[in-house]
């Protein structure tokens, strides 16, 4: 989940930045963001640009792993032709591989059956040239995954060049996305050893993570708590269920406490009667 939010975090803060990157060739426009949940059944795809200049939409997908059910080639077919009926226009679909493989998986760029044949295209991340990378302030994160002979090397050169970052927000938020994508590939003491803690904490994606983990956490704990209300006192109406819905975390466990004293769902709703007010 970090890894894709922080990714979600450089499409939507940087597009013009990643498209430029990818297309190779400088470009005068900011692309624009699309919709990435498209019709039908509802599917999310990880970004899309509309380069209004020549009205190409440019599809991009991040993929830490390999495997995936359905299978890459089929999904890019399906996402390919949902946007094709939505948009109408030229399309140009590019899977990003950002996890060193040697699986034969992450060099498939086609999918091919009797009556079809469709082609995207792959970028494998740990074969890219990094000077590229390291040459835009806003693809910093994607550089500690680009083709390195030294691996102190290259987290020195990024945090030299993050350091000097002026903009206090822009450093921050870079920060947090090389320290949380360096992940994949480093271990934690080397990152710890170039980058401050304390810098990733201030960032608005680590913020949206802890975010994000707390409320997962939050809905686990709820969960359980109802299983264990229906164990001890049968079925509990659906009014009641969502007033639990609504508790904080701190309640959830003064309720995990009470709930062995209630002898009826009647001493169920009067301790949450007496808790949420």
């Amino acid at each position: 989940m970090s890894y894709d939010s922080t990714l979600k975090y450089l499409i939507e803060e940087y597009p013009q930045a990643i498209v430029q990157w990818l297309l190779n060739t400088e470009i005068t426009e900011n692309p624009e963001l699309l919709k990435t949940e498209l019709n039908l059944e509802p599917i999310r795809v990880d970004g899309l640009f509309l380069l209004k200049t020549n009205n190409n939409i440019i599809h991009l997908e991040f993929q830490t792993v390999h495997q995936s059910k359905p299978p890459l080639p089929l999904r890019m077919l399906d996402y390919w032709v949902r946007l094709y009926r939505q948009y109408d226009t030229n399309i140009e679909q590019i899977i990003i591989f950002l996890k060193p493989t040697t699986s034969e998986e992450v060099f498939i760029n086609e999918f091919r059956t009797a009556n079809t044949f469709h082609r995207y295209r792959v970028i494998r991340i740990w074969e890219c040239d990094p000077q590229p990378l390291l040459a835009t302030t806003e693809l910093l994160p994607l550089a500690v995954l680009a083709k390195i002979d030294n691996p102190r090397a290259i987290l020195e050169q990024v945090a030299a060049k993050v350091n000097i970052i002026e903009d206090r927000r822009q450093q921050i938020n870079v920060s947090e996305g090389v320290q949380l994508l360096a992940g994949i590939r480093f271990d934690a003491d080397l990152i710890n050893a170039y980058f401050r803690e304390d810098i990733m904490q201030e960032s608005v994606v680590y913020q949206k993570i802890v975010r994000e983990g707390l409320e997962q956490g939050r809905r686990s704990e709820i969960k359980l708590i109802v299983r264990l209300l229906q164990r001890h006192l049968g079925k509990i109406g659906t009014e009641t269920q969502n007033k639990i819905q609504d508790l904080s975390f701190l309640q959830l466990e003064d309720l995990g406490e009470a709930l062995l004293d209630f002898k009826t769902e009647t001493d169920l709703i009067s301790w949450l009667t007496e808790h949420c007010d």
